[in-house]
């Protein structure tokens, strides 16, 4: 499964993307908003940090200007991908910008029925909102799991699911477990992917019988 990180903290990023482990980013206009800074050159300094798609997302709400805001933004770097949300007018947006080549992700997914409309239109990844679903009772791994078989009985679909709105490290499990192609994960999230108390436990341990040798290695 590819990682991309949540954010448009470029701090962040360059610290994450040092570890060869970042396959991609994803913004929205919150993130952004958050940084104080302009939006494109927000998006402009984190594609030089990433290969990787990085995406960006329109806040036009119909789709001749979901269109225009778009092909803008693509304008920005090779490894943009515009969001749009997944209304018919960001739909047709999807179709327009797709066979002009561009990356798109169809974002604020919430079924497998609304993932299957975005493949059948050309989306280049599909992001339903894990968290979001379990916070009015739904089961989000659930509809990962709906999508990839949907996507899988069907050769000619080649959308990725990127699973999104993940709050925890079990997401990030389940995500997989249920073939999520990509996960979104907020930095600190990503941070705690290492951490296990017998790891822990077990590094002290052999930093303490080291230290009884009294030995260096440098």
């Amino acid at each position: 499964m590819k990682f991309f990180v949540d954010t448009a903290d470029t701090d962040e990023i360059r610290d994450l993307a040092a570890t060869g482990l970042i396959d991609g980013v994803t913004t929205n206009p919150s993130l952004v908003a958050k940084t104080g800074r302009d939006f494109t050159e927000v998006v402009k300094e984190i594609c030089a940090m990433v290969d990787g798609p990085v995406s960006a997302e329109v806040t036009a709400l119909e789709t001749d200007a979901m269109v225009e805001e778009g092909r803008k933004l693509a304008k920005i770097a090779d490894n943009v991908a515009i969001k749009v949300p997944l209304t018919w007018d960001g739909l047709k947006a999807c179709r327009t910008l797709t066979q002009g080549g561009t990356m798109v992700n169809v974002t604020l997914c919430f079924s497998a029925n609304q993932a299957l409309l975005a493949a059948k239109a050309g989306a280049t990844f599909i992001s339903p909102f894990i968290g979001r679903l379990d916070d009015i009772g739904e089961d989000g791994i659930e509809v990962i799991r709906d999508i990839r078989a949907i996507y899988d009985n069907y050769d000619a679909l080649s959308t990725e699911i990127l699973a999104a709105s993940i709050r925890s490290e079990d997401h990030v499990k389940r995500s997989a477990l249920a073939g999520a192609d990509v996960a979104t994960v907020p930095p600190q999230v990503l941070r705690d992917l290492t951490k296990h108390a017998l790891t822990d436990k077990g590094l002290a341990a052999f930093m303490a019988d080291w230290e009884k040798t009294g030995q260096t290695i440098l």
